[in-house]
C-alpha cells in the first residue's frame, strides 16, 4: 500500500478537523473532571484515568472515520500492546489526556494531544487544555490559538527578547542539573512551569522562547505540539542538535530542545 501524499491545503484541514476532535474528547475528560475519578497505576508507573480511556475511546473512531488508511498509534492502547501491525510512514500519534498527574492533582494543566507524522516528520497538530479552555492547531500553511470557544486566531513564536529568554518547564518533572547546565551562558529573564503539552503552544503564540526536556518522552507527548511549533516558526531539536525525528522503533524521545525561534 503506498504512503499518502498531502498538499498543505490538505494537512491544513486535517489539523482543523483533529482540532475538533480534541475539543470532544476534551469535553469527555471535564465531564469525568467535574466527578471522582479511578486512578490506577499502570506497569510503567504512571497513572492512568477514566479520564485518559474515555477520550481515547472518542478520538480513535473519529480518526479512523476521518482518515481511514492512517494508522493511529495512542498512549493507552499502546499501554495494553494493542498497537496497529503495520504503522508505515504515516500515522497519527495520540496522548488522549497528556498531564495525567495534573488532572490527578486537578491543576487544570492537561491536555488531549492529536499530532499527525509523515516521514518522520511533525506535519499537523492540534492540543487543547479543556480545563484552560486553550487549543491550539497547526500544519505548514500556519499555527492558531482559541480561546474559549472563539475562532482560531494565527500566531507566529517570536524571536528571544534581548533582556533574555523566557524558559518554561514542567510542572511535575521540575528542573535537572542539566536544564541548570544548558542554561548557564544563556540570558534568562524569566521561567515559567506549566504541566503538559501546552508548553509547546506558549511556545508557538510567544509567551515563551525555550523549553529543554532531558527526560525520556514518547512520540505522543510531542508530536502534536511539535507540529504547532514548526507551523508559528518554531523548532524541536534532538539532543545531538538534529530536528527530533518520529517512527522509532520504540516510538520513544530521549530529551529534546524546543524553541520558539531557532537560536
Amino acid at each position: 500500500m503506498s504512503e499518502p501524499v498531502f498538499s498543505d491545503a490538505e494537512l491544513a484541514e486535517l489539523a482543523r478537523a483533529a482540532h475538533a476532535i480534541a475539543r470532544a474528547a476534551g469535553r469527555v475528560v471535564m465531564d469525568i473532571y467535574a466527578g471522582d475519578f479511578r486512578v490506577q497505576e499502570k506497569a510503567d508507573a504512571t497513572p492512568v484515568t477514566d479520564a485518559d480511556h474515555e477520550a481515547e475511546a472518542l478520538i480513535l473512531p473519529r480518526l479512523a472515520a476521518l482518515t481511514p488508511d492512517i494508522p493511529v498509534i495512542s498512549e493507552e492502547a499502546a499501554a495494553k500492546g494493542l498497537l496497529p501491525e503495520r504503522i508505515g510512514n504515516t500515522f497519527w500519534a495520540v496522548d488522549p489526556l497528556d498531564g495525567t498527574r495534573e488532572f490527578v492533582a486537578r491543576s487544570g494543566e492537561f491536555a488531549v494531544c492529536i499530532g499527525l507524522i509523515v516521514s518522520g516528520h511533525a506535519v499537523a497538530g492540534a492540543l487543547f487544555g479543556p480545563a484552560l479552555g486553550l487549543g491550539y492547531y497547526g500544519a505548514p500553511d500556519g499555527a492558531y490559538r482559541c480561546q474559549g470557544d472563539g475562532e482560531g486566531e494565527r500566531i507566529a513564536s517570536r524571536t528571544a527578547p534581548s533582556e533574555g529568554l523566557t524558559v518554561i518547564g514542567s510542572r511535575s518533572h521540575g528542573s535537572s542539573r542539566k536544564v541548570a547546565a544548558f542554561l548557564e551562558d544563556k540570558t534568562v529573564a524569566a521561567r515559567r512551569v506549566m504541566g503538559s503539552a501546552i508548553k509547546f503552544g506558549l511556545l508557538a503564540d510567544g509567551s515563551a522562547d525555550v523549553y529543554p526536556r532531558f527526560g525520556p518522552t514518547s512520540e505522543w507527548d510531542t508530536a502534536a505540539g511539535h507540529a504547532i511549533l514548526r507551523a508559528a516558526g518554531g523548532c524541536v531539536r534532538a539532543l545531538d542538535g538534529t530536528e527530533l525525528a518520529y517512527g522509532k522503533h520504540d516510538y520513544l524521545n530521549s530529551g529534546f530542545i524546543a524553541w520558539g525561534r531557532a537560536p
